[in-house]
């Protein structure tokens, strides 16, 4: 079951922070404290774990509007808990915090789809910056969808809500999932560069060389359902993405 936070309401920029529940989990008793109750005096409700099973387990019986998760716990670890969070709610912001600085872990927590990582020590004030950033950008980026469920360009129609896209006044077609995915955010980058990476991480959620040939099968087949108007083209620059011209 899917479960939607109140990042995907009806927010209005004004929403102040004790609207917002914040699962912490830090198997480190002293700094989850510390941190917990830095949390609550920003106004901040939060709630906090111990390891990942506890969080898991939290998470599963109350909503939360973001996850702050510590990397290395044990019984469970952080990225495996976020793998977890995100079969459950696939748009909740996540927050790593990690005493590492290897670029292998950071990477790994981004394809899972972190919007930010900090490495211990850390600021405590970067925090609250980058939690009123990630939940500003959240509601920006959830307006705008709302508004970007149609799109009109030269002689199609695309609903991606429907997945449906019609020439003219021919008969609508219904794409997959993943070609209505990549037209997507082909148009979200309209005459502008689709990289490669951002379509695999965000689509396939992967950027290995067998998904990268699966997208350029996808590609080809975008390119047959807008061959009829001519106004429309995607270019493929080469080592680096796409680009669809309108």
């Amino acid at each position: 079951r899917r479960r939607h936070t109140r990042l995907q309401g009806d927010w209005s920029s004004d929403v102040c922070s004790s609207d917002l529940n914040i699962l912490l989990v830090e198997d480190d008793q002293n700094f989850g404290s510390i941190l917990n109750d830095y949390l609550r005096l920003h106004s901040y409700n939060t709630t906090l774990a111990r390891n990942g099973i506890e969080g898991l387990e939290k998470f599963k019986k109350h909503s939360y509007d973001m996850c702050i998760l510590d990397v290395m716990m044990p019984y469970k670890d952080g990225f495996t808990l976020a793998e977890e969070i995100r079969a459950i709610d696939d748009q909740i912001p996540l927050i790593f915090l990690t005493a590492k600085s290897l670029k292998d872990d950071m990477i790994r927590g981004f394809k899972i789809g972190a919007d930010d990582y900090l490495i211990k020590p850390f600021d405590s004030e970067v925090l609250l910056l980058k939690i009123k950033s990630i939940f500003k950008r959240k509601i920006i980026d959830n307006t705008i969808k709302d508004l970007k469920i149609k799109y009109t360009f030269s002689d199609f129609t695309f609903n991606s809500k429907f997945r449906t896209l019609k020439f003219k006044n021919e008969e609508e077609i219904t794409l997959s999932p993943k070609e209505s995915k990549l037209l997507n955010l082909l148009l979200e980058n309209q005459n502008d560069l689709t990289s490669r990476e951002e379509a695999l991480v965000k689509i396939w959620n992967d950027d290995n060389y067998f998904t990268s040939r699966s997208m350029d099968v996808y590609v080809t087949k975008i390119r047959k359902y807008l061959k009829k108007d001519s106004n429309i083209s995607i270019e493929n620059i080469h080592g680096k993405g796409f680009k669809l011209n309108v």
